[in-house]
């Protein structure tokens, strides 16, 4: 049974889940929080494939600590994952510390945002938008 770690979005407690089990959301083991809805999910090269084979389309924010518009664009990702709890997955894919899950998706500039569903890459965009055409964009993206 293979596995993969992720951080609560509350207590920020390392969690084990096992890669079969995603489907039925799992809560932190500390504080009872689900740990994959309603929060970005903080994505690795060790977690990233199995997220992405989610029955729920997922979005990904590949971004950077020391980007001005990825600092901008937080609040809107955040807030997008808490608006589409339980039907869409988010997750931030930290430019710097995840290098090599960078080049794999070809990030040529941040942020970029992508859209997948059943694990194939379905849209993608560079660069903030104000939340009101992200939410359009987001719409429009899993429609596809």
């Amino acid at each position: 049974m293979s596995t993969f770690n992720t951080r609560c979005p509350s207590c920020e407690g390392l969690n084990r889940i096992p890669n079969e089990r995603i489907s039925e959301s799992p809560k932190c083991g500390k504080c009872q929080t689900p740990l994959l809805d309603g929060a970005a999910i903080e994505g690795t090269s060790s977690n990233l494939s199995a997220l992405l084979q989610s029955d729920q389309p997922v979005v990904i924010d590949f971004w950077a600590p020391w980007c001005n518009p990825c600092v901008g664009f937080a609040p809107v990702f955040s807030d997008s994952a808490e608006q589409h709890n339980g039907q869409i997955r988010h997750v931030k894919i930290n430019t710097e510390a995840q290098q090599e899950l960078a080049a794999q998706y070809q990030i040529r500039s941040i942020p970029s945002i992508m859209v997948f569903k059943d694990g194939k890459r379905v849209d993608m965009i560079n660069g903030a938008l104000p939340k009101n055409q992200f939410d359009q964009w987001l719409n429009q993206a899993i429609t596809k």
